[in-house]
């Protein structure tokens, strides 16, 4: 239990699903008994209004069926109440109700009961008026120095102000400049009312000018006020604040002086008289409701401030005295007598938390045993220090990328993937082109030995593929104590249906790639049933595939060697075909009983065209960069320039416009112009990168065939390839590649400590060019080529010896050696022209179950 805690001395909680607001709370001796002891008002929106008289046995007792003296459904939401001398002829104590089109004035009264039920109450209604206009609060006081009685004035929500003295309506005026109504207080000594204007400044109306003002009923000019008749409503003074005021509240300190509360949306004010300010407060928290009452010490204040935090802080002028803990974020607070026991905290939440508590500490009652001392024997912690960092080493030797976990049958996630697509298409988009677009079922089983609290099912598809629903969340009844968090990961093929169509095979074609077997070769018929074109059924060595949108792509393979050619237009259509191609071909040798079977990749590495759709990538960048700062200069001149007409506008005496209007015209063209364009160059980023992701792919594949790799040293080449699964403007692929293959030239594929010894910068910006970048992947192959080993353990960053076979040179460890050696794998690497393509289809889904 916090010892700050707010002393609960009697709480209820206010009907079902009801709403309630700064204004819906009130303390008074409504029923005017003359004992001094305040009754709690309480109205809802929903219409409801109660008054409560709490009486609790003990401290802490929730609210009794005596405790409530009256509940009466006023029909008509509740907007706020007060207490005050609203009847004329007495000066007893009436009720008036706000509601959005009406005020009441009830008359509250009880007569003692004779039986065991208690006291009966009841309220009489006095008086109401009908409001031409919707209310949004209302304030009241002895307006103009009237003695022994009150009036109300109520504030509509287009900024109009309403007097009724008493029964009868006085007048009506609208604020000038007003779009959206503030909260309103009145200062008696001053004779004013002040409010917080949509200008976000505190403003202050004399009741005198106000009276004497413009009639509201008759706000257009008329040809007798243009003559001299009527006043024009004019401020008192002003002072802007810089924010939107949540609450006013007025508090004297004596006869001759008073002060002006405002609470903001993160300060709080205290003003003078004039509008000076006293004092202001920088609040940490967002407040939600306060209450100024005057301090026990000669000249200041105390406050107190709710907050969202659930926190009740007492300042003394501007100094934190208290900080308390409530149950509820309150939405109004009131201090009054309950009871006997003077200075109760009443708090109201927007649910209907009603709470009566004071302010004290639960002292704790817990102390700390004694720990036994015991001797310190380092020789002892040094040897058991030494072991365990032994037995991290070796199982961070031991291990892989993915950490093996242990029990693995306390979740399961499997799919199960349909063979064929569906007969009616889910695709959101019917057609792509020409091509109707279609789409396939997959199963996702979950299977759990042990209890479960939560499972979340994640699944991610690489666009453009879609899926009809990405996320699923599994409930269970029987809760188990929360556990640690485990991840479950699941990878499956889709179809090679879903996004590749049979077509007619071509026998030119600009990119061509050679794959090497060590078997002979397999007919294209048995490895791709149901992709062979009617009209070629004999021919069992060539195959044609047409992506949806029209890309085309045709396989070959060799009667009289173990080679099997791709060869496309797009440099990165081949990655798709070639990958499903080394797969089927693995799946068919193991089907046979082969297990020896090997391809490989002896062919030049394709990097030209490779850094073609790099240059391409990064020229989008660039652009997307300065056409948004172009839309940004823009912008900046279109508000500048309404800021002129604006000012124009409201010149008594206007000006020429100066053609600020053609102007304005002119830039608002080119904003929009320039938002098009960045949102075609958003477009045509999106399918550059998908291009650049299938390309990197090819290569990703192609060295671990070229250097026969490892499927952990393929990890490591995709984790520092294929970084970010979207490219944004702060972060893109171009820096985040450089920094992890720079990483590993300078850890695993270092030669020399000195190269080990550099620092890699921590922050990533967008580089000027790409030549560092395709220096760096050149540098790489260059490396692989000459053995160079790629892994993650402890040892990875010792120097590595290359062995190689004659005559291979050495490791550049300078720029001048870097640029000789970029210069030389222009043999090393020979490429290919180069030309565009349609966005291709990534065929892989992984799938996450995360579950705690």
């Amino acid at each position: 239990m916090s010892l700050f805690k707010a002393r609960d001395w009697w709480s209820t909680v206010l009907g079902e699903k009801e709403e309630f607001d700064q204004g819906c709370l009130c303390l008074a001796d409504v029923d005017n008994t003359g004992n001094g002891q305040d009754k709690i008002i309480v109205g809802s929106f929903m219409g409801y209004l109660r008054i409560f008289n709490p009486h609790p046995v003990k401290t802490g007792d929730g609210a009794q069926a005596e405790d409530l003296l009256l509940e009466v459904h006023l029909r008509d939401p509740i907007l706020q109440v007060e207490v005050g001398k609203f009847v004329s002829g007495t000066e007893m104590l009436h009720l008036a109700v706000l509601h959005s089109r009406k005020l009441c004035v009830y008359s509250v009264s009880g007569t003692l009961g004779n039986v065991e039920h208690g006291n009966q109450y009841q309220i009489k209604l006095m008086y109401e008026h009908n409001l031409q206009r919707t209310a949004c609060n209302m304030t009241y006081g002895s307006f103009g120095g009237v003695k022994g009685r009150d009036l109300i004035c109520i504030q509509s929500m287009d900024g109009m102000l309403m007097v009724f003295e008493q029964e009868s309506y006085a007048f009506g005026r609208f604020l000038p400049g007003s779009l959206l109504p503030g909260p309103l207080a009145y200062s008696s000594r001053t004779d004013s009312f002040i409010t917080v204007s949509s200008c976000q400044q505190v403003e202050s109306y004399k009741y005198q000018v106000l009276a004497f003002a413009t009639d509201a009923d008759k706000r257009q000019e008329t040809e007798q006020q243009k003559l001299g008749s009527g006043k024009r409503l004019v401020v008192d003074w002003t002072l802007n604040i810089g924010e939107q005021a949540l609450d006013i509240c007025i508090v004297s300190f004596n006869q001759s002086a008073s002060s002006v509360f405002v609470l903001g949306e993160r300060n709080f004010f205290c003003l003078k008289d004039n509008g000076q300010i006293r004092f202001m407060k920088k609040l940490d928290c967002s407040p939600s409701c306060f209450l100024p009452y005057c301090s026990v010490s000669e000249g200041t204040m105390n406050t107190l401030i709710g907050n969202h935090n659930n926190m009740l802080h007492i300042y003394q002028d501007v100094t934190l005295k208290w900080a308390t803990q409530l149950p509820h974020i309150p939405v109004a607070v009131r201090v009054g007598c309950l009871h006997d026991l003077k200075g109760v905290i009443v708090t109201l939440s927007d649910d209907g938390h009603l709470q009566c508590s004071y302010l004290g500490t639960d002292p704790s009652l817990f102390q700390a045993p004694k720990v036994e001392s015991r001797e310190l024997h380092y020789d002892e912690l040094d040897i058991e220090l030494k072991e365990l960092q032994k037995i991290i080493k070796d199982v961070n030797k031991s291990q892989g990328i993915w950490p093996v976990t242990e029990r693995e049958d306390d979740l399961k996630v499997s799919a199960i993937v349909s063979p064929n697509v569906d007969s009616v298409s889910q695709a959101t988009d019917v057609e792509v082109g020409i091509d109707l677009i279609p789409s396939v079922t997959v199963k996702v089983t979950l299977q759990n030995r042990l209890a479960l609290q939560k499972a979340k099912l994640s699944v991610y598809v690489q666009p453009p593929l879609v899926l009809t629903c990405d996320q699923f969340t599994f409930e269970f009844m029987d809760r188990n104590p929360d556990g640690i968090p485990r991840v479950i990961q699941c990878k499956f093929r889709l179809p090679l249906k879903l996004i590749c169509l049979p077509g007619q095979p071509s026998k030119t074609a600009s990119h061509k790639l050679t794959i090497d077997t060590n078997k002979s070769p397999v007919s294209l018929l048995s490895l791709f049933p149901g992709f062979a074109s009617q009209s070629e059924d004999d021919q069992v060595n060539v195959m044609g595939f047409r992506f949806l949108g029209g890309s085309r792509v045709t396989l070959l393979a060799s009667k009289t060697s173990q080679r099997y050619r791709i060869q496309s237009e797009q440099f990165e259509d081949l990655w798709l075909i070639t990958n499903e191609l080394i797969i089927r071909l693995q799946e068919y040798f193991e089907k046979q009983g082969i297990k020896d079977f090997a391809c490989s990749f002896s062919g030049s590495m394709p990097l030209q065209e490779y850094f073609e759709l790099i240059d391409h990538h990064f020229e989008l960048r660039i652009n997307g960069e300065k056409l948004e700062e172009l839309l940004s200069e823009r912008a900046v001149q279109f508000r500048a320039i309404q800021r002129r007409l604006l000012t124009r506008f409201k010149d008594k005496t206007p000006a020429p416009l100066q053609h600020l209007d053609t102007l304005l015209d002119g830039t608002y063209k080119q904003v929009i112009a320039l938002a098009d364009a960045v949102e075609e160059n958003q477009d045509n980023l999106f399918q550059s990168f998908t291009k650049l992701r299938s390309a990197t792919h090819l290569v990703i594949l192609l060295i671990g065939l070229w250097q026969k790799l490892s499927p952990d040293q393929v990890a490591i080449l995709e984790a520092a390839f294929l970084p970010l699964q979207q490219d944004t403007q702060e972060l893109g692929w171009e820096e985040t590649v450089d920094a992890a293959i720079s990483h590993l030239l300078k850890t695993c594929l270092s030669k020399s400590s000195k190269e080990q010894a550099l620092n890699l910068s921590s922050q990533l910006n967008i580089p000027k060019d790409t030549s560092r970048l395709k220096k760096h992947i050149t540098l790489l192959c260059d490396r692989l080529a000459k053995g160079g080993r790629l892994c993650l353990s402890t040892d990875a960053t010792a120097p590595q010896i290359m062995v190689m076979p004659g005559g291979c040179t050495t490791i550049p460890e300078s720029d001048l050696e870097e640029r000789s050696i970029e210069q030389d794998s222009t043999e090393l690497f020979t490429n290919h022209k180069h030309l565009n393509l349609e966005t291709p289809l990534p065929e892989v889904l992984p799938l996450q179950g995360v579950s705690e």
